[in-house]
């Protein structure tokens, strides 16, 4: 037999999740409504090269850069967006014109690229990602790796229309 037990703290989560619901029991699903967009970083577009060719991967492999695109307000998944990657690699600077790739979303706004390992430019190993397409204002991200020896880095976009 199931013994229930009444606390102080779950007598306070039931009168609370009450009033929330509107005493109805119904919960609703979790929205995103006035989701912010996010902000073009300091140092993302270093090393842009306007309209980098989309590629199945940027030379030998073996890293991944992952990521989303949703759109600002409601946060839905924004497919078919293009992406633009650069690094320094293993293989190359990030200046140099064979470290540049670009990549396209898939259904559910995720995208994911295979590259060289990213080493350290700087003292920091990091990424470089942009969103400029024209319907979507352009964002350029600049996120830093944890650790050198990282085999993945994710970046995720909110877009705001033009």
């Amino acid at each position: 037999m199931t013994r229930l037990e009444l606390t102080r703290r779950s007598f306070i989560a039931t009168g609370v999740g009450a009033i929330a619901t509107g005493m109805t029991g119904v919960t609703a699903p979790a929205r995103a409504a006035g989701l912010e967009p996010t902000r073009s970083m300091r140092g993302g577009s270093n090393n842009y090269r306007p309209g980098a060719p989309i590629v199945g991967r940027i030379g030998g492999g073996g890293f991944w850069m992952t990521g989303t695109v949703r759109r600002a307000g409601d946060g839905a998944p924004l497919p078919g967006q293009r992406i633009q990657i650069w690094a320094h690699t293993t293989e190359g600077h990030e200046r140099d014109q064979r470290s540049h790739g670009a990549t396209l979303t898939d259904a559910n706004g995720e995208f994911r690229l295979e590259m060289p390992q990213i080493v350290p430019a700087f003292g920091q190993a990091h990424g470089h990602l942009a969103y400029d397409s024209g319907v979507f204002k352009p964002v350029f991200l600049r996120p830093v790796m944890a650790s050198s020896k990282d085999k993945t880095l994710a970046a995720h976009f909110v877009l705001q229309p033009v």
